[in-house]
């Protein structure tokens, strides 16, 4: 029997939304619905913003426990309604979290990339034949007089048929029925569909809340881990676990050392980064090193346009080495130039099947070549 294929929705190594019972650092946007329920102003659909990683399919899975596990204002029989409520928590006990750990709640429905036409794999994008499913499920379930909700995780892979099939349950809404549409890219939206969503915007975590959300998703880190993390991945959770599992700390270090015996460059060092993102099955970790070559250079060219170093550092080297290869504007538009260029190059090298090891070369060759040309 094959292995069972991957949530498209879950990040690798972490906790899958729906089993996170804990938001860390989003008591704004959970505020600003809460107000909006007690202010008996629950808009129908709704559109959870903000950088990827940061929780939003968390909050999804919050509002849609707490929407069905809730009784509706005005169900309070002879002793009245009680006081609104102050937190979106539900237990971890009750049969609605349960249920929804297990896919098996029957009010709560959730739309995400299905399998391809071959069902090998999980498809590129969602497609309208899994809105079609999705409206078929919620026919065959009724609401029993509570509410209902739709998590669409995520509204920006829907491709042009399926945008248009939802749009359709966003003007004729199903009674008693919440959409919560978790969305990375809003501009990919249709504005037909943002027009008709209530906006929540998450933020970006700090280091002390990124501390804390990594310990719930049971990551152990340093403090100063915990600052290289938050500032590589700009304060998203997932993409600091991502760079956790795929070992992007020790990564970054490597291209910082190696960045730092620029313009002459260590060839030692230049074959010991290219050997450990370059053998077969380490391909998800040549992409990384790409990403992150990308940042290095994006934060070299913001240090020389500016003038003033990020914040926080992502490695200790890394001041002394923005420093002297960034020291004014001149050098920062050189940077930007080739920030511009390497990274797009490196993977249209990977599209065409390029040597991994030859790939990582002619990247540090030309980040060498703007380095010589910044000293010079």
């Amino acid at each position: 029997m094959s292995d069972p294929l991957p949530e498209p929705d879950r990040v690798e190594g972490a906790p899958h939304p729906r089993e996170t019972m804990r938001l860390v650092g989003q008591e704004a946007a959970e505020r600003g619905f809460l107000d909006a329920y007690a202010g008996d102003r629950l808009h129908h659909a709704w559109l959870i913003t903000g950088p990827e990683g940061v929780g939003k399919a968390t909050l999804a899975w919050r509002i849609a426990r707490f929407l069905v596990a809730t009784p509706p204002a005005g169900s309070g029989g002879l002793l009245g309604d009680p006081e609104p409520p102050q937190t979106l928590d539900i237990g971890a006990d009750h049969p609605v979290t349960r249920r929804s750990l297990a896919l098996a709640e029957p009010s709560i429905f959730l739309l995400r990339r299905g399998l391809n036409d071959k069902g090998d794999r999980i498809a590129a994008d969602i497609r309208v034949a899994d809105v079609r499913g999705l409206k078929r499920r919620m026919a065959l379930s009724s609401a029993d007089g509570g509410r209902r909700a739709i998590v669409v995780d995520a509204a920006d892979e829907m491709n042009v048929n399926a945008a248009n099939a939802l749009l359709k349950l966003l003007e004729e809404p199903p009674a008693n029925t919440v959409l919560l549409l978790v969305c990375h890219r809003p501009a990919r939206l249709l504005p037909t569909i943002r027009s008709r969503c209530r906006e929540l915007r998450l933020a970006a975590l700090g280091p002390d809340e990124m501390a804390e959300a990594l310990s719930l998703a049971g990551a152990e880190v340093s403090p100063q881990e915990t600052e290289a993390l938050t500032e590589l991945s700009a304060g998203s959770v997932g993409a600091a676990l991502r760079l956790l599992n795929l070992g992007g700390l020790q990564l970054y270090g490597d291209l910082v050392d190696l960045m730092g015996t620029m313009p002459d460059m260590s060839r030692p060092k230049a074959l010991a980064l290219a050997d450990r993102v370059a053998t077969r099955g380490r391909e998800t970790q040549l992409d990384l090193l790409i990403w992150l070559t990308d940042l290095a250079l994006a934060r070299l060219a913001r240090t020389g346009v500016t003038g003033t170093p990020p914040a926080r550092a992502a490695h200790p080297e890394e001041p002394r080495l923005l420093a002297r290869l960034a020291p004014d504007p001149r050098a920062g538009r050189a940077w930007a130039e080739i920030a511009q260029s390497a990274g797009d190059r490196a993977r249209h090298g990977r599209a065409v099947n390029i040597d991994a090891a030859a790939l990582i070369f002619d990247m540090v060759s030309r980040i060498r070549d703007t380095a010589a040309d910044v000293a010079a």
